[in-house]
């Protein structure tokens, strides 16, 4: 692929993960949290059904229920922490304190799978925990804003691990769609029971809300997929770490967000852990028995974890 060509592409699709913190809280003017996130994966959801109509679909309840939890964590639980968390933090607090979910794949992919790790990522777990106690503010007296941004990682990385362990059944697209719809259904239920739901709909309300749906989740997904499919995985993958520079980027111009010393430099340590974690040397080969956190999957049989990304 040339290499202006796919540079444009991920800044297109980080850009897009990252700016829809800042967008997502501009929507909170209009929308209360839970309902916003809701409407968003549900129509997202629901579009990417109808483009896979041909597809094949899952054909068991056994297939199905995993679909349901799969969408349970990737969409609903980290969709959910992040816009309550935006509530009481910024936009690029969350992103960045969202963002640490590759190092938490290392965690959860020792005790649950089995995996082992290169020193260089087991380097980069370190690195991104002392991110984030920067990024606290050099304290540990945690409030319920960055409690919930960490609660998206954390959900996110058990999706990568469900994901890891049932992806093979499903086709990717397929895997997507229903993950949203399912994780949108219960963001929309949550909305209905755990908050006074608000909606105030005006022309800035619904491009907010088609914008997510839409840009910031099909168009980001697609240019995404493309990419993993056309280039290496596991290099690509490590450009995530530009998706929480872009939330905070876009919480300075969209929110005049202003964020203190301390967070740019736990945000550096946290991407500097997340680049450690993620990027393999030129040519290495990974040893029998290893694997890199961006390569947890086998590309050609399974589908790729971060195929999946956050839809932030």
């Amino acid at each position: 692929m040339n290499p202006i060509y796919y540079g444009l592409l991920v800044l297109a699709t980080t850009s897009l993960m990252g700016s829809s913190f800042a967008i997502g809280k501009m929507g909170m003017a209009y929308f209360s949290p839970l309902l916003l996130v809701g409407c968003r994966f549900t129509i997202a959801g629901l579009l990417m059904v109808l483009w896979i109509m041909r597809r094949p679909f899952p054909q068991t309840a056994r297939h199905w229920t995993k679909l349901f939890l799969i969408g349970l964590f990737q969409t609903a639980g980290v969709m959910g922490c992040i816009f309550l968390s935006l509530r009481t933090i910024t936009a690029g607090e969350s992103s960045i304190l969202t963002f640490l979910n590759p190092l938490l794949v290392v965690l959860l992919g020792t005790l649950f799978l089995g995996i082992r790790y290169r020193f260089s990522q087991w380097l980069g777990v370190i690195f991104g925990f002392i991110g984030v106690y920067v990024t606290l503010g050099f304290h540990l007296q945690w409030q319920v804003g960055p409690i919930l941004g960490l609660g998206a990682a954390l959900c996110w990385s058990i999706g990568t691990v469900l994901i890891k362990k049932w992806g093979a059944a499903f086709h990717l697209r397929v895997l997507t769609a229903f993950q949203m719809l399912f994780g949108g259904l219960v963001l929309l239920g949550m909305s209905v029971t755990l908050e006074t739901p608000k909606l105030i709909v005006t022309p800035a309300s619904v491009f907010i809300l088609l914008w997510l749906a839409v840009m910031a989740s099909i168009v980001q997904f697609a240019v995404w997929f493309y990419l993993l499919e056309k280039g290496d995985p596991g290099k690509t993958s490590a450009f995530l770490f530009l998706a929480p520079f872009f939330g905070v980027l876009s919480g300075w111009l969209l929110l005049d967000e202003v964020i203190k010393w301390y967070v740019y430099a736990g945000g550096v340590l946290i991407f500097l852990g997340i680049f450690l974690a993620n990027w393999s040397p030129a040519g290495r080969k990974l040893r029998t028995g290893q694997t890199n956190v961006s390569r947890i999957f086998d590309t050609k049989k399974h589908p790729h974890p971060y195929r999946n990304p956050p839809e932030g």
